[in-house]
């Protein structure tokens, strides 16, 4: 069934793309319509560090002629898309968020994800915001700025995705690419009431490899859980760069995502047994997992069992840094963000021994939540224990030393590489969006999406028409 707003910028990439077919619509359309949603609420919001108008409009007229002929390249051809500026993309400077990397390079490599999206025929609108080499949990950088929640312009975003989650929100193309090495898909998609995807770590071949190492996962950004599905179908597609990268999967994300969560074992834990939770986000969440219930899943409250891993993730977030600056010259590591810094110094402190320590502590965690797992189908919890605070700060409370001490319920997915996704489930009295994790054991993409899809049919997710500035957010 198609979307009911008529606006081509508010509608989902898969009825774009049936109207594309059915020749109703153009790719030029589409690819315009975005584009007026740019430029009218990008000043607003900062999702976009480049905008590459007169290409995207080549390539839409070049897709306009295949759908013409019958003959799409793929998929996606002629989708509005976005790429996140941490992920090579060909022709465009990739600059991180940062002022050490010099724009003038060849720039002629795409990133496993973006290529096969180009295979497919996805029109390319620009690359979004992210913190300086996505090292944290919200959006801002020394070379881009601040971005802003189109909820509240005051809020942060989240972060490290927080262009594309702002993007995704507001109309801004119907199909972008995330990064999540700590939540930096799912945080965002929180915080702005969109659907995030961390697939399962190889699900998406990713190249340069992070220097995050095997943290970090590449998903889709979307409005709804269909396009999420339809943009896994491409991005999934093998890359012989990814030597991590999981053997390759000839399925359709988009087969029996409506098979609904009837008869599901699904464990809801509000705190994971340590993490401290703002009332609102507790309530909403609590009331998604009845829904949940209500959908035909034995729902047991239940936390997983496993204690706070925040001490091994920051051993290796740190190390990451460490090496990821050591890369760079004093001069260079001077124009950076001074919390960058200071994360990558922690990180040359950590010894051999310490490292190994936290290792191991990510290999029992990983074999305690596949133990889990064989006993629940999912695991659902908030994305975020509060809601999007104040724009330009790291953390919501001065005694607060990381971002790492608020993700409380996201960094440790990315230790154990499972599937996980934030769906949008109300709002808070302040209009701030509330999302609903939904954690799957290792390779269930497909059922994470499907429970995903279970709950927005019952619960449509709703997204903004303009920028709210502060004095806008009320009650939703």
């Amino acid at each position: 069934m198609l979307m009911t707003n008529p606006d081509p910028a508010m509608m989902s990439a898969t009825d774009l793309v049936h109207l594309f077919r059915t020749k109703a619509l153009s790719p030029v359309e589409a690819t315009a319509a975005a584009f007026r949603r740019i430029h009218a609420h990008d000043k607003a919001v900062n999702a976009f560090c480049l905008v590459d108008e007169a290409s995207a409009l080549r390539a839409a007229k070049e897709s306009e002629a295949r759908w013409m002929k019958g003959a799409p390249m793929g998929l996606v051809d002629g989708v509005p898309t976005t790429i996140k500026d941490v992920v090579l993309g060909k022709g465009w400077p990739t600059l991180r968020g940062s002022r050490a990397i010099s724009p003038d390079q060849p720039w002629t490599e795409d990133a496993p994800a973006v290529a096969r999206l180009r295979e497919a025929g996805a029109v390319f609108l620009g690359k979004t915001t992210t913190p300086e080499f996505g090292w944290k949990a919200v959006t801002d950088s020394p070379l881009t700025g601040i971005t802003r929640n189109p909820w509240n312009t005051a809020r942060t975003t989240g972060g490290s995705s927080g262009g594309a989650a702002a993007a995704t929100a507001l109309g801004m193309g119907p199909l972008h690419i995330g990064t999540d090495g700590g939540g930096s898909v799912r945080i965002p998609a929180g915080f702005t009431g969109v659907f995030g995807l961390k697939p399962s770590f190889g699900r998406v071949p990713v190249w340069p490899a992070s220097p995050y190492g095997t943290l970090s996962h590449l998903g889709p950004m979307t409005r709804t859980v269909a396009d999420a599905a339809l943009m896994l179908n491409v991005i999934a597609a093998p890359d012989v760069r990814d030597w991590t990268s999981l053997p390759f999967e000839a399925r359709n994300y988009r087969d029996g995502l409506e098979d609904g969560v009837k008869g599901l074992r699904i464990a809801f834990s509000p705190d994971l047994g340590y993490v401290k939770v703002d009332p609102e986000i507790a309530r909403g969440v609590g009331a998604a997992a009845k829904l949940f219930e209500d959908l035909g899943a034995r729902v047991e409250e239940v936390n997983p069992g496993f204690a706070n891993p925040f001490d091994a993730f920051l051993v290796h977030w740190r190390a990451g840094a460490a090496y990821l600056l050591s890369q760079f010259d004093a001069n260079q590591r001077a124009l950076m963000d001074p919390g960058l810094q200071e994360n990558a110094a922690a990180g040359e402190q950590i010894g051999l021994m310490n490292y190994m320590a936290a290792a191991i502590e990510r290999a029992r965690l990983g074999q305690h939540v596949r133990q889990f797992h064989t006993t629940y189908d999912l695991l659902l919890t908030p994305t975020t224990p509060l809601a999007a605070f104040a724009a330009g700060q790291d953390v919501p409370r001065p005694a607060m030393k990381v971002w790492v001490e608020w993700a409380s319920f996201s960094y440790p997915f990315n230790l154990t590489q499972q599937p996980a996704c934030s769906v949008p489930c109300g709002f808070t009295q302040d209009g701030l969006p509330i999302g609903l994790q939904i954690v799957g054991p290792m390779h269930a993409d497909a059922l994470v999406l499907r429970a995903a899809r279970a709950f927005e049919t019952a619960k449509p997710f709703r997204m903004p028409d303009a920028p709210r500035a502060p004095s806008g957010a009320g009650k939703s």
